[in-house]
């Protein structure tokens, strides 16, 4: 072979080598989390793998596979799933309003786009319909390669899919749906409309009589202000209005919550309406029960009086730094890491003359 046709073979197999993906919340060997609504504090992920990096229409789209929680979808730098504790928070979001009512047939999910609150959705053998609407296609798209234990949910024949602005969507639906399931991101970015009064009221009107809604929550430890606000004005639309949480290890501080209100004030959320059998939710669920639904309502002392208005909803924010304090101290260290690249400078510069 030619020198000239070897080099030609040796360019055509360097261009045929993928770039390897990056993205500025993985460093080294470690993802870590760039939150808006929990400052102070960070989620970090031993990284095996990036399998997909993307800027959709909407947010920032990271796929990775983690060393210990298989892989993990990151929209906007904050984490929405994992393949290890998925299960607790859609289980949990789903079963409770679906057993709280005495017979779903049409159920709405906005968000959800991972499709796991839709897999546990078709669990339940009364649901005649299960409705999707998600913004952004991509998280859809992604899921079903990455994530296929929970994009399972989107092949049921009973689902049918919507791409589009949720807010928008329930705009156009009147006593249409039996149960509401809202498992968007946090309230800000594309989800931010989620968080409002009009929406809750737009859930409302979209509800048959008896119709039963689930919202995250967020999370008790750091937006009991949010958390207060929320069920302010739900209590001003539903007359039934509860707050119930579970654990989850990739969450901020190992927590969220749900919103969960009823149309009809004389059905207790806080208890099942129907059971499954204990052998059916051996083999349906991995974290709900009929025991953990009631369970889940029963609140810390703290997190009660704050959203009965007995205490400040707030009083996390004394633990913070004051802006100006922080600013002050994010310019000294930003100072202090100058001074020490100057000495470094100046130490190489006197080597090389010596």
């Amino acid at each position: 072979m030619s020198a000239t046709a070897a080099a030609n073979n040796a360019t055509d197999s360097a261009s045929t080598v993928p770039t390897a993906l990056t993205h500025p919340n993985i460093k080294g060997a470690w993802f870590r989390e760039t939150p808006q609504l929990w400052p102070g504090q960070a989620m970090s992920i031993e990284v095996n793998e990036i399998l997909h990096v993307e800027k959709s229409k909407f947010q920032d789209v990271l796929v990775f596979q983690s060393k210990t929680y298989g892989n993990v979808l990151v929209l906007d730098g904050v984490i929405q799933c994992t393949e290890r504790d998925e299960f607790s928070y859609q289980e949990m979001i789903t079963h409770i309003p679906m057993m709280a009512h005495p017979n779903p047939k049409r159920v709405l999910v906005i968000g959800g786009g991972d499709g796991g609150v839709l897999r546990e959705i078709v669990k339940h053998d009364c649901v005649e319909e299960a409705v999707l609407c998600d913004i952004d296609e991509a998280v859809i798209r992604v899921s079903q390669k990455y994530l296929p234990s929970m994009a399972v949910g989107f092949q049921h024949p009973k689902v049918k899919i919507h791409i589009g602005d949720g807010f928008q969507f329930l705009q156009d639906q009147l006593d249409t749906f039996d149960v509401i399931i809202t498992d968007s991101s946090d309230p800000v970015g594309p989800a931010e409309s989620l968080y409002q009064a009009r929406y809750y009221e737009l859930m409302k009107n979209a509800l048959r009589e008896g119709g039963i809604i689930s919202t995250q929550g967020e999370c008790q430890w750091l937006h009991l202000n949010i958390i207060k606000e929320v069920l302010d004005f739900a209590r001003d639309l539903f007359p039934k209005v509860e707050y119930a949480y579970t654990t989850i290890p990739t969450y901020p501080s190992g927590q969220i919550g749900f919103v969960v209100c009823g149309k009809d004030g004389s059905v207790d959320l806080t208890r099942p309406n129907r059971r499954w059998s204990k052998e059916q939710e051996e083999k349906l669920c991995r974290y709900y029960n009929a025991r953990i639904h009631e369970a889940a309502f029963v609140l810390p002392t703290f997190t009660r009086l704050a959203l009965e208005g007995k205490t400040a909803a707030d009083h996390h924010q004394k633990f913070l730094l004051p802006k100006k304090k922080q600013q002050e101290q994010e310019q000294t260290s930003q100072d202090n890491k100058e001074d020490e690249e100057d000495q470094q400078q100046q130490q190489q510069q006197q080597q090389k003359q010596d």
